[in-house]
């Protein structure tokens, strides 16, 4: 099973994780949130991160999520995944792409899940009006 980090501003990551388990079911576990808050200081919150890698490490890989590219999460975790073999950081997380992941963390290998879920998170953003005005017409 593949384990995932989720590391945003705030409770954002933790909403979403809620939210995604009310779609899919609980996850039991494998599945842990560190909320980015200007509270906690820089080096408690790397410390934060790089407990949460180094508990879910393992050998079906690992997944961090944070929520925007060149934000804190990001800059915090990033320099701690780098050099890590069986691990990879995707950001602009969503509700799709954690519907997804959790859904499919049994199902495929790090490299084919991380690939389904930016598919599956870019495909839930569109304008609706255009995209069902489309298929009306």
């Amino acid at each position: 099973m593949i384990n995932f980090i989720i590391v945003t501003h705030g409770e954002f990551g933790a909403y979403l994780a809620e939210a995604a388990e009310s779609i899919v079911g609980r996850q039991e576990e494998g599945v842990r949130i560190v909320s980015i808050s200007a509270r906690v200081g820089v080096v408690e919150l790397r410390e934060r991160i790089r407990r949460a890698i180094r508990e879910l490490s393992g050998p079906k890989g690992l997944i961090l999520f944070t929520d925007m590219p060149g934000g804190t999460p990001s800059n915090l975790a990033f320099p701690l995944l780098k050099d890590s073999d069986n691990a990879e950081m995707v950001t602009g997380v969503n509700l799709s792409m954690l519907v997804s992941a959790f859904s499919h963390r049994r199902d495929y290998d790090l490299a084919v899940l991380v690939e389904k879920v930016l598919v599956d998170g870019q495909s839930a953003i569109c304008d609706v009006r255009r995209r069902f005005l489309a298929r009306a017409g």
